[in-house]
Parts: structure tokens; C-alpha cells; sequence
């Protein structure tokens, strides 16, 4: 059996992780804990993977437009697992810095303030993924 202070250790640093820790250490590990998840509840994940699927792909919009607005309403609604996954989906889809950048600052328009606070993890989720 563990000890209370090391699976507390280990729960602290995966919340830090999780919500503004390391960006490429959250992204690595997001699909193997969603792996746990979908063994514990199929149907939400593949729902979920279904409709994810159909919306973001190419359409009238590109993907790389679907996945700027896509991290805007992130910055909006202050989601930092989010903001982490969507600039990796721009960069992969072909946005430079400058666009992410940007639309992150859109969120603030609509937004305000809380907003306004998350566009450093922005550009520290940029930076850390090599945008």
C-alpha cells in the first residue's frame, strides 16, 4: 500500500501538469490517460472522437481556421488542457505563431479580462511546441 504523502506528491504534480505545467509532458501524455478513460467509459470517448472528427476536418473552413477559432473559444472559456491541445492542432495544421497569437487575442475581445490572463500560457504553449 503507498504511503499518503507520495500518492499526494504524485497527485500534485500531475494537477500541475495537467492544468500549467509542462506543455509537451501534458501533450505526451493525454493520449495514454484517454486510453484509461475510453477502457472506463467507451461510448463517451468514441462519441465524443466521432463528432470531434466529423467537425474539425476539412470543410468550408480548413482545418487550421477550424483549430484557430477552436483555441480562441479554449482562451475564452479559460480551459488551459485545451489551449495546450489546440495550438498543438494549429502547429500541425500549418498555423504560424503570429496566427495563433492572434486568435488567442480574439478571445480577449470577447472575453475580457479572464481571457486577457491566458495569453501568456498561449505563448508559452507555442514556445514549448516549437511555433
Amino acid at each position: 500500500m503507498r504511503d499518503g504523502a507520495s500518492v499526494r506528491a504524485r497527485s500534485d504534480r500531475k494537477r500541475r501538469i495537467y492544468m500549467a505545467g509542462d506543455v509537451k509532458e501534458f501533450i505526451g501524455g493525454f493520449a495514454s490517460t484517454m486510453q484509461r478513460v475510453k477502457a472506463e467509459i467507451p461510448a463517451a470517448v468514441e462519441g465524443f472522437g466521432g463528432f470531434f472528427g466529423k467537425v474539425m476536418s476539412e470543410g468550408a473552413l480548413s482545418v487550421r481556421e477550424k483549430e484557430l477559432v477552436a483555441l480562441g473559444i479554449a482562451v475564452a472559456q479559460r480551459c488551459v488542457p485545451c489551449i495546450n491541445l489546440h495550438v498543438d492542432k494549429c502547429l500541425k495544421a500549418g498555423a504560424n505563431r503570429k496566427q495563433i497569437m492572434e486568435a488567442a487575442s480574439v478571445a480577449v475581445v470577447m472575453q475580457g479580462g479572464p481571457a486577457y490572463t491566458h495569453l501568456g500560457h498561449v505563448l508559452k504553449a507555442v514556445e514549448e511546441l516549437g511555433g
